[in-house]
């Protein structure tokens, strides 16, 4: 099973409602398609999404990483030796995460093709049935009371609340207006997007606690660079803090699991370069005692398929934020993980269990 072309297309699809955190605000979910084939027949899909204020990549780039640098040093190669072509992959490269990450969720896709088996079964086959939150954006505080509502009307008892953006008293009011309007049944867990100083963080969260407004987890309160401080915030509270942008690596997560610089680790196929070195990083946290959550991007329902797939697949991850796809337009996805409120059901067919991409219908950005 060698392969025998690869094929990269550009797609973007409007949000039904702007996506705004400390970071950026997007109202289009753009994308790199990534189309792999075998000499056997064979289609395997993967995903990459632009995201320049985290992994530091354009649309640009990434075309540009996977046809002029990837592209040659894999092409016919056998993935009967999926070991080699992995190693390949992630040493072709420094960072250009995300391009990695497309490659890598597409070879998945081909090998447990091959297998026979869907991909979350091939890595494991932990469960099939997952639960997502849904993300409540940075807005003025009534409006993320009122959306918030929304949310657990359609369902949803997690939500994942944006802060980080304005001054730390201004969101300790937007958590206040959400558990005024929502009560105390749902759960809430924050992401400051690296919004916060450190000491400001532990101020604050001890302030939240006081005021018993029950957060389940604070994620990534501080720049991601700053692991000290990191370990300041998860040393001086209660509340659990998870680490993102300060883990991409295995390496990194080694790191910041040595230091004891948080509780938790959220791993993104963006940020880790796909699901072989995800792999690794959950490995590692699972050594240490530390669950995981496995979040996304601003993805379409394949890139969400990939990385539900990988999340079902472990023990050890136990938190899911696969909302992205619920933000969109429109879906070009045939095939693919199931969406019922807030509950993910995985294909049982083989590999991703994605049937068709299709591009056309002004989805397609040329």
């Amino acid at each position: 099973m060698k392969i025998n072309g690869i094929q990269t297309e550009r797609s973007a699809v409007p949000l039904t409602k702007p996506f705004k955190t400390a970071l950026r605000t997007v109202t289009v979910a753009e994308s790199i398609i990534v189309k792999i084939t075998t000499d056997n027949g064979l289609v395997g899909w993967g995903e990459a999404p632009p995201t320049v204020v985290i992994t530091g990549e354009s649309l640009a780039s990434i075309e540009a990483a996977i046809n002029q640098t990837i592209k040659p040093k894999i092409l016919n190669k056998s993935l009967l030796a999926y070991e080699e072509v992995f190693q390949i992959l992630h040493h072709a490269l420094v960072g250009n995460t995300s391009a990695r990450a497309a490659v890598d969720m597409a070879l998945y896709d081909l090998i447990s093709q091959n297998a026979g088996l869907p991909l979350y079964q091939f890595l494991g086959g932990y469960q099939s049935e997952i639960e997502t939150d849904f993300t409540v954006s940075v807005n003025s505080p009534y409006e993320m009371g009122e959306d918030a509502m929304e949310y657990i009307k359609r369902g949803f008892s997690v939500l994942k609340v944006k802060v980080g953006k304005d001054d730390i008293n201004t969101d300790i009011e937007r958590i206040k207006e959400i558990r005024k309007q929502i009560g105390y049944d749902y759960m809430i867990r924050l992401d400051a997007n690296q919004g916060w100083e450190a000491k400001e963080a532990v101020r604050s969260i001890r302030k939240m606690e006081d005021m018993g407004l029950d957060i389940e987890l604070i994620e990534q309160p501080v720049v991601s660079h700053d692991v000290e401080g990191l370990k300041l915030v998860t040393d001086s509270v209660d509340t659990p803090i998870m680490a993102d942008e300060s883990v991409f690596s295995p390496k990194q997560a080694f790191e910041v699991l040595q230091k004891r610089a948080a509780d938790l680790l959220n791993i993104k196929l963006m940020k880790a370069g796909g699901i072989y070195r995800a792999q690794t990083i959950n490995a590692i946290a699972e050594t240490c005692g530390v669950a995981c959550m496995v979040g996304s991007m601003i993805e379409t329902r394949l890139g969400i398929t990939a990385a539900a797939h990988f999340a079902a697949s472990k023990k050890n991850i136990t938190r899911f934020d696969f909302d992205a796809p619920l933000m969109l337009s429109n879906d070009f996805v045939q095939g693919g993980v199931i969406y019922n409120q807030n509950k993910m059901k995985l294909p049982d067919s083989p590999g991703l269990g994605i049937t068709e991409i299709n591009l056309s219908g002004g989805v397609r950005v040329d």
